[in-house]
């Protein structure tokens, strides 16, 4: 019970540093990794820690079922093959690299825990990675391929993780049958996520007709699809991220718009918790992991940690800049095809931060080997994950801004994309109503189209930019911000007297919720209405 208090009031903390991480603008995955560091110092608490068995169940399925949901599969698509040499090649260059430095490095570390440690650090992470980029005005297409291959590279650099794994705990392990038993897996593990895609989809569509019961579901899915891939011994990590791409490119029609709002509430506060919690253990642990590699002189696991994540970081440009010069060189199509800025390959090289899929992976690492011996340098491996994951989150996470600065970066603007889709959309809904509705009683004709026409006036009447694309200076614009700013007051005035009239007992409580309910669902609409430069 003691324990139990103890981690929910460093979640508060934690929580109440999240606040402050918002309000001034500083990345999350820094303060939680920072937070890890301060808990680590604070005198008298505890070493909590979960069984390394239970660590991915808890954790992998929905972070990674998290990011698949909030990926794009036609941008996905459309960036098939820097994603995947980024998410397969990149990861397996990493895991060699560091594989090999931290054999010749330390002498202790056999080439199977070395390779261990490599595919461990190899994958960089979506959550870091997206937080990170977030505001900075990349290009559309870069944050594709960043969010693609922190999506991909996960899956790719778990399944080297568990042959590593083999290899220790086995005692042997052949190249030809890994790699046979890795497309093989790969396979299946996509095969179960569709299917259990598939399947989850028709539930939503033909049987679930309330949002708690269809959001608890999209709570459980991710955990089902991981743990039936894991069964039949294929990539659970694979299983679940087809599955969360599948019902992600679905969502708009097997979900009802109550279920979308409560479901990506619900996910957001889930992922905010593991993220904290996932560091808080390691907060909680890494006096003992320090403890435990005491044998080692302090200036020894300096430089160790150090030259670790300086190899993860420069393998990345060593990677980068021929994978992308290489192609263009070769394929006269891609040239065409595709606009090239050397700044976003120097971007994208300083973007590879590690985060909280390494920080489980390395927590999830067994404490003995077929439950005789202990696992031969545990502490170690994850000191030197730790150190990566600090490394490159506060060293390429707070100056990538300032890299963006000088590289001249102009910040690339999406209100020109948007401005034409509300367009069309508005446009196509008038027509519509012109063509379908014109039996309509007049008054309530008049009414119906007069609200649209109003929308299409406000938008030809717009100041934009005067340059959407980042090409010169760039403008500040508004387009509906003072008309929604007028109908949110009017929204707080209706919600104000209802609270009133509830308070006084005039109001039935069922119709005090459902008016609540429409007032919140008319305030998220006008707030996601609202544009941000």
């Amino acid at each position: 019970m003691e324990n139990i208090t103890v981690i929910i009031m460093l979640l508060f903390g934690v929580a109440f540093l999240s606040l402050l991480s918002k309000k001034y603008n500083f990345p999350i995955p820094i303060v939680l990794v920072l937070c890890g560091v301060i808990i680590s110092i604070i005198p008298g608490l505890p070493v909590i820690a979960l069984s390394p068995e239970v660590v991915f169940i808890v954790f992998l399925p929905p972070l990674l079922y998290h990011a698949a949901w909030y990926t794009s599969w036609s941008d996905f698509k459309q960036s098939a093959r820097p994603i995947t040499l980024a998410a397969i090649g990149l990861v397996l260059f990493t895991t060699v690299a560091v594989a090999y430095a931290v054999h010749e490095l330390i002498e202790d570390i056999s080439w199977p825990l070395a390779f261990l440690l490599g595919a461990i650090v190899s994958p960089p992470d979506a959550v870091s990675a997206t937080s990170i980029t977030k505001g900075l005005g990349l290009n559309p297409r870069l944050i594709a391929i960043l969010e693609g291959e922190s999506l991909l590279n996960d899956a790719s650099g778990l399944v080297a993780y568990k042959y590593a794994l083999a290899a220790i705990t086995a005692g042997n392990f052949v190249l030809w049958q890994a790699g046979l038993n890795f497309f093989i897996m790969s396979i299946l593990g996509i095969a179960i996520g569709l299917t259990v895609g598939y399947a989850m989809s028709v539930i939503h569509k033909k049987f679930v007709c309330d949002d708690i019961i269809e959001t608890s579901l999209t709570l459980l899915t991710p955990f089902a699809s991981y743990l039936i891939a894991e069964h039949f011994e294929s990539s659970g990590v694979l299983a679940v991220v087809t599955t969360g791409l599948y019902l992600s490119a679905r969502s708009g029609t097997i979900f009802t718009h109550e279920s979308r709002i409560m479901t990506g509430t619900i996910w957001s506060v889930l992922t905010n918790i593991l993220n904290g919690l996932i560091f808080i253990l390691i907060g909680l642990q890494l006096r003992q992991i320090i403890e435990g590699i005491g044998d080692y002189s302090g200036m020894s696991l300096f430089i160790w940690g150090a030259v670790v994540s300086l190899v993860v970081i420069l393998v990345r440009f060593l990677w980068v800049v021929p994978v992308t010069l290489i192609p263009r060189f070769l394929s006269k199509k891609i040239r065409e095809k595709e606009e090239f800025d050397y700044r976003n390959m120097i971007v994208f090289g300083w973007s590879g931060m590690r985060g909280v899929v390494s920080m489980a992976a390395a927590l999830a690492l067994p404490l003995t080997i077929n439950n005789t011996e202990e696992f031969p340098l545990r502490n170690l491996i994850i000191y030197l994950v730790f150190c990566v994951i600090l490394s490159t989150l506060v060293i390429q996470g707070l100056t990538l801004p300032w890299v963006i600065k000088k590289l001249k970066m102009e910040p690339y603007s999406i209100l020109a994309e948007e401005y034409e889709i509300r367009n069309v959309i508005v446009a196509e809904t008038i027509t519509h109503i012109e063509d379908n509705f014109s039996l309509l009683n007049d008054d309530l004709l008049h009414n119906i189209k007069s609200k649209y026409e109003v929308k299409f006036n406000r938008l030809q009447k717009t100041e934009l930019p005067a340059n959407f694309f980042g090409k010169g200076n760039v403008m500040g614009g508004e387009i509906f911000n003072d008309f929604s700013k007028l109908q949110i007051d009017l929204v707080n005035v209706e919600r104000a007297k209802l609270e009133v009239m509830h308070k006084a007992g005039s109001v039935n409580e069922e119709i005090f919720r459902k008016i609540e309910k429409e007032l919140d669902l008319e305030e998220t609409r006008l707030w996601m209405e609202m544009y941000e430069n």
